[in-house]
Protein backbone atom coordinates (compact mmCIF):
# COMPACT_ATOMS: atom_id res chain seq x y z
CA UNK A 1 0.00 0.00 0.00
CA UNK A 2 1.19 3.52 -0.82
CA UNK A 3 1.41 6.18 1.89
CA UNK A 4 2.19 9.90 1.69
CA UNK A 5 4.37 11.19 4.50
CA UNK A 6 6.83 13.93 5.35
CA UNK A 7 10.35 13.00 6.37
CA UNK A 8 13.72 14.23 7.63
CA UNK A 9 16.80 12.60 6.11
CA UNK A 10 19.06 11.20 8.85
CA UNK A 11 21.74 9.20 7.05
CA UNK A 12 22.68 7.49 3.80
CA UNK A 13 24.82 4.43 3.13
CA UNK A 14 26.11 3.14 -0.20
CA UNK A 15 24.31 -0.06 -1.11
CA UNK A 16 25.82 -0.78 -4.50
CA UNK A 17 27.63 1.12 -7.21
CA UNK A 18 24.50 3.14 -8.04
CA UNK A 19 22.14 2.61 -5.09
CA UNK A 20 21.91 3.85 -1.50
CA UNK A 21 20.05 3.06 1.68
CA UNK A 22 18.55 6.22 3.17
CA UNK A 23 17.59 6.31 6.83
CA UNK A 24 14.72 8.79 7.12
CA UNK A 25 12.71 9.88 10.14
CA UNK A 26 9.14 9.87 8.86
CA UNK A 27 5.99 11.46 10.23
CA UNK A 28 3.93 8.27 9.80
CA UNK A 29 6.37 5.47 10.60
CA UNK A 30 9.24 6.83 12.68
CA UNK A 31 12.77 5.95 11.56
CA UNK A 32 12.77 3.77 8.45
CA UNK A 33 15.44 2.58 6.01
CA UNK A 34 14.68 2.98 2.30
CA UNK A 35 16.48 1.29 -0.57
CA UNK A 36 16.84 3.80 -3.42
CA UNK A 37 18.03 2.21 -6.65
CA UNK A 38 20.02 3.88 -9.42
CA UNK A 39 20.20 7.16 -7.52
CA UNK A 40 23.80 7.79 -8.58
CA UNK A 41 23.32 7.14 -12.28
CA UNK A 42 23.88 10.06 -14.65
CA UNK A 43 20.25 10.25 -15.73
CA UNK A 44 18.71 9.16 -12.44
CA UNK A 45 15.05 10.07 -11.87
CA UNK A 46 15.82 10.67 -8.19
CA UNK A 47 19.09 12.50 -7.56
CA UNK A 48 21.33 11.79 -4.59
CA UNK A 49 21.41 15.45 -3.48
CA UNK A 50 17.83 15.07 -2.24
CA UNK A 51 19.28 12.99 0.59
CA UNK A 52 21.55 15.59 2.18
CA UNK A 53 21.67 15.39 6.02
CA UNK A 54 18.49 16.76 7.63
CA UNK A 55 16.89 17.59 4.29
CA UNK A 56 13.12 18.03 4.62
CA UNK A 57 11.19 15.82 2.20
CA UNK A 58 7.73 14.75 1.09
CA UNK A 59 7.47 11.12 0.05
CA UNK A 60 5.10 8.54 -1.31
CA UNK A 61 6.31 5.21 0.07
CA UNK A 62 5.54 1.53 0.15
CA UNK A 63 5.44 0.35 3.76
CA UNK A 64 5.85 -3.21 5.01
CA UNK A 65 4.72 -3.70 8.61
CA UNK A 66 7.25 -6.49 9.12
CA UNK A 67 10.10 -4.00 8.70
CA UNK A 68 13.28 -4.40 6.73
CA UNK A 69 14.22 -2.21 3.79
CA UNK A 70 11.32 -0.10 2.54
CA UNK A 71 10.78 1.45 -0.90
CA UNK A 72 10.11 5.00 -2.11
CA UNK A 73 7.73 5.67 -4.99
CA UNK A 74 8.17 9.47 -5.07
CA UNK A 75 10.29 11.95 -3.12
CA UNK A 76 11.03 15.66 -3.31
CA UNK A 77 12.66 18.32 -1.11
CA UNK A 78 9.80 20.31 0.40
CA UNK A 79 10.46 22.87 1.67
CA UNK A 80 13.93 23.43 0.25
CA UNK A 81 16.49 25.16 2.42
CA UNK A 82 17.10 28.68 1.12
CA UNK A 83 19.79 30.07 3.41
CA UNK A 84 21.39 27.13 5.27
CA UNK A 85 23.56 25.92 2.33
CA UNK A 86 25.05 29.41 1.93
CA UNK A 87 25.44 30.42 5.59
CA UNK A 88 28.47 29.00 7.41
CA UNK A 89 26.96 29.50 10.85
CA UNK A 90 23.66 27.83 9.96
CA UNK A 91 25.27 24.97 8.06
CA UNK A 92 27.59 24.32 11.02
CA UNK A 93 24.60 24.18 13.36
CA UNK A 94 22.82 21.80 10.97
CA UNK A 95 25.89 19.53 10.82
CA UNK A 96 25.96 19.35 14.62
CA UNK A 97 22.21 18.77 14.99
CA UNK A 98 22.38 16.05 12.34
CA UNK A 99 24.94 14.07 14.34
CA UNK A 100 22.96 14.44 17.57
CA UNK A 101 19.59 13.50 16.06
CA UNK A 102 21.01 10.51 14.21
CA UNK A 103 22.35 9.20 17.52
CA UNK A 104 19.37 10.17 19.68
CA UNK A 105 16.29 9.16 17.66
CA UNK A 106 15.85 5.54 16.66
CA UNK A 107 12.18 4.82 17.27
CA UNK A 108 10.29 2.96 14.57
CA UNK A 109 6.90 4.27 15.66
CA UNK A 110 5.04 7.43 14.74
CA UNK A 111 5.56 10.35 17.12
CA UNK A 112 3.76 13.33 15.53
CA UNK A 113 4.69 15.77 18.31
CA UNK A 114 8.39 14.98 18.09
CA UNK A 115 8.35 15.01 14.29
CA UNK A 116 6.55 18.36 14.10
CA UNK A 117 9.02 19.93 16.53
CA UNK A 118 12.02 18.80 14.48
CA UNK A 119 10.50 19.72 11.13
CA UNK A 120 9.40 23.18 12.30
CA UNK A 121 12.65 23.93 14.15
CA UNK A 122 14.77 23.12 11.10
CA UNK A 123 12.57 25.40 8.98
CA UNK A 124 12.99 28.13 11.58
CA UNK A 125 16.77 27.80 11.44
CA UNK A 126 16.59 28.30 7.68
CA UNK A 127 14.27 31.32 7.63
CA UNK A 128 15.90 33.31 10.44
CA UNK A 129 17.54 36.41 9.00
CA UNK A 130 20.54 35.85 11.27
CA UNK A 131 21.46 32.60 12.95
CA UNK A 132 21.02 32.59 16.72
CA UNK A 133 24.39 31.62 18.28
CA UNK A 134 22.49 29.71 20.99
CA UNK A 135 20.04 27.96 18.66
CA UNK A 136 21.66 24.54 19.04
CA UNK A 137 21.68 24.74 22.85
CA UNK A 138 18.04 25.81 23.02
CA UNK A 139 17.09 23.18 20.44
CA UNK A 140 18.69 20.33 22.39
CA UNK A 141 17.26 21.42 25.73
CA UNK A 142 13.74 21.63 24.30
CA UNK A 143 14.25 18.25 22.66
CA UNK A 144 14.92 16.66 26.07
CA UNK A 145 11.27 17.29 26.99
CA UNK A 146 10.13 15.21 24.01
CA UNK A 147 12.70 12.50 24.68
CA UNK A 148 11.74 12.19 28.35
CA UNK A 149 14.59 13.71 30.35
CA UNK A 150 13.79 17.41 30.57
CA UNK A 151 15.55 19.11 33.52
CA UNK A 152 13.47 19.40 36.71
CA UNK A 153 13.49 22.14 39.29
CA UNK A 154 15.04 25.58 39.04
CA UNK A 155 18.36 27.13 39.88
CA UNK A 156 18.35 29.02 43.21
CA UNK A 157 20.65 29.78 46.12
CA UNK A 158 19.08 26.79 47.89
CA UNK A 159 19.45 24.51 44.83
CA UNK A 160 22.59 25.67 43.01
CA UNK A 161 23.75 22.26 41.76
CA UNK A 162 22.35 20.59 38.65
CA UNK A 163 22.64 16.81 38.83
CA UNK A 164 23.14 15.67 35.23
CA UNK A 165 22.54 12.03 36.08
CA UNK A 166 19.21 12.63 37.83
CA UNK A 167 18.23 15.66 35.75
CA UNK A 168 17.36 17.84 38.73
CA UNK A 169 18.55 20.90 40.66
CA UNK A 170 19.53 20.12 44.23
CA UNK A 171 21.22 21.56 47.29
CA UNK A 172 24.04 19.06 47.83
CA UNK A 173 26.78 17.52 45.70
CA UNK A 174 25.86 14.11 44.27
CA UNK A 175 28.14 11.07 44.85
CA UNK A 176 29.38 11.17 41.23
CA UNK A 177 31.12 13.68 38.94
CA UNK A 178 28.15 14.40 36.66
CA UNK A 179 26.92 17.80 37.83
CA UNK A 180 27.07 21.54 37.24
CA UNK A 181 27.80 24.19 39.86
CA UNK A 182 27.52 27.99 39.86
CA UNK A 183 27.96 29.89 37.58
CA UNK A 184 27.41 27.20 34.90
CA UNK A 185 24.36 25.74 36.63
CA UNK A 186 22.84 29.22 36.65
CA UNK A 187 23.56 29.73 32.94
CA UNK A 188 22.18 26.27 32.21
CA UNK A 189 19.00 27.25 34.04
CA UNK A 190 18.68 30.41 31.94
CA UNK A 191 18.81 28.30 28.77
CA UNK A 192 16.23 25.85 30.13
CA UNK A 193 13.86 28.72 30.93
CA UNK A 194 14.38 30.22 27.46
CA UNK A 195 14.19 27.06 25.32
CA UNK A 196 10.49 27.45 24.60
CA UNK A 197 11.58 30.15 22.15
CA UNK A 198 14.34 29.05 19.78
CA UNK A 199 14.92 32.66 18.77
CA UNK A 200 15.74 33.70 22.35
CA UNK A 201 19.15 35.29 22.92
CA UNK A 202 21.08 34.45 26.07
CA UNK A 203 24.31 36.29 26.69
CA UNK A 204 26.95 33.56 26.88
CA UNK A 205 30.68 33.85 26.39
CA UNK A 206 32.43 31.55 23.92
CA UNK A 207 33.96 29.66 26.85
CA UNK A 208 30.57 29.23 28.56
CA UNK A 209 29.06 27.91 25.33
CA UNK A 210 31.96 25.52 24.83
CA UNK A 211 31.61 24.04 28.32
CA UNK A 212 27.81 23.99 28.31
CA UNK A 213 27.60 22.13 25.03
CA UNK A 214 30.09 19.55 26.34
CA UNK A 215 28.02 19.05 29.48
CA UNK A 216 24.75 19.00 27.56
CA UNK A 217 26.13 16.21 25.36
CA UNK A 218 27.19 14.42 28.54
CA UNK A 219 23.60 14.83 29.74
CA UNK A 220 22.40 13.12 26.54
CA UNK A 221 24.92 10.29 26.98
CA UNK A 222 23.70 9.69 30.52
CA UNK A 223 20.06 9.41 29.43
CA UNK A 224 20.25 7.73 26.01
CA UNK A 225 21.78 4.25 25.86
CA UNK A 226 24.48 3.97 23.22
CA UNK A 227 24.46 7.68 22.40
CA UNK A 228 28.25 7.73 22.05
CA UNK A 229 30.65 10.57 21.34
CA UNK A 230 29.65 13.58 19.25
CA UNK A 231 32.48 15.48 17.58
CA UNK A 232 30.90 17.93 15.15
CA UNK A 233 30.38 20.59 17.83
CA UNK A 234 34.10 21.37 17.53
CA UNK A 235 33.25 23.00 14.19
CA UNK A 236 30.77 25.25 16.00
CA UNK A 237 33.44 26.28 18.45
CA UNK A 238 35.50 27.62 15.58
CA UNK A 239 32.52 29.44 14.04
CA UNK A 240 31.47 31.12 17.28
CA UNK A 241 34.98 31.84 18.56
Amino acid sequence: MLHKTRGIVFHTTDYSETSIVAKIYTEMFGVQSYLVNSVRKKNAKTRSNIFQPLSLVEMVVYHKERGGLQRISEIRNTPQYRSIPFDVSKSSILLFLHEVLYRAIREEDSNPTLFEYLFSALQLLDVQSESNPNFHLLFLLRLTRLLGFYPHGEYSQDSPIFNLQEGVYQSQFPPHPFYLTTPLSSRFGELVNACGDLTAHCSLSSEEKRILIDRLLEYYRLHIDGFGEVRSHRVLEQVWA
